[in-house]
């Protein structure tokens, strides 16, 4: 979508879509390159182990390929680079990391003990089940909305497709990054995007995230679901980082 430089790649997340990253790049400038991961969206599924140097690699191919110089990654896809700033600090111009899940060191709390029986239940296909499980991790207030029960039945969909299905077991006992001191080379600004009450997302993680970058600003949401009470916000957020020269 659109033109000219420069050139933006946005990376979703687990068992997210383009649909769901293409809100970020409203009001930013220049062209912008979605990305979907192997077995989301139209991409090819593939028996490959899920790691993050291969979900960094996947990122890399289409940020040479498109000539990217700025990245935007949602939880697995801001994983995902900063796999790709450990391995080369020099790649980016500017990062927006949202959501980061963790960092230097794998999860073994209840979000991540979730995330194992939401796996069970996605190779089983039981979607109902699946459905049930991805609702009670919102907010109370959103669980009865129409629009969030459709998007918990779809979830469900995409995280049973079997390449999709073996990310959701394979991924929780890894992390992205196996030196955190390789961060401080990473001299791009960086805007480090995360929000309080958010069991798979911890907030102290996108605090220690924006200490370990040199060049990093923090921006906390307050709890809610950031696309579900603070879409406006947040787009203005990212349009307003990317764009400011």
């Amino acid at each position: 979508m659109g033109a000219g430089e420069p050139v933006t790649v946005f990376a979703h997340g687990l068992a997210g879509s383009i649909d769901e990253t293409r809100p970020f790049g409203s009001g930013v400038v220049g062209a912008k390159v979605f990305v979907h991961f192997r077995g989301h969206g139209a991409s090819a599924s593939s028996d490959a182990p899920w790691t993050y140097d291969a979900v960094a690699d996947e990122l890399l191919a289409v940020v040479t390929a498109y000539g990217a110089s700025r990245g935007l990654g949602v939880s697995l896809g801001a994983g995902a680079l900063l796999r790709l700033c450990s391995r080369r600090p020099e790649l980016f111009e500017k990062l927006v990391l949202v959501l980061p899940a963790t960092v230097d060191r794998p999860r073994h709390d209840p979000a991540a003990v979730r995330l194992r029986v939401q796996s069970e239940h996605a190779r089983a296909g039981d979607l109902v089940t699946l459905a049930d499980l991805l609702v009670t991790d919102l907010p109370v207030q959103l669980r009865e909305q129409a629009d969030v029960r459709a998007w918990a039945r779809r979830q469900a969909r995409r995280l049973a497709v079997p390449t999709v299905a073996r990310a959701l077991r394979e991924l929780p006992d890894l992390y992205p990054v196996d030196r955190p001191e390789t961060l401080c080379a990473v001299a791009a600004p960086a805007l480090v995007i995360g929000q309080e009450d958010d069991a798979a997302h911890p907030a102290s993680v996108a605090r220690e995230l924006a200490r370990l970058l040199p060049a990093a600003e923090l921006k906390i949401f307050d709890g809610g679901g950031l696309m579900w009470l603070h879409r406006a916000e947040l787009r203005r957020t990212v349009s307003s980082f990317l764009n400011a020269t």
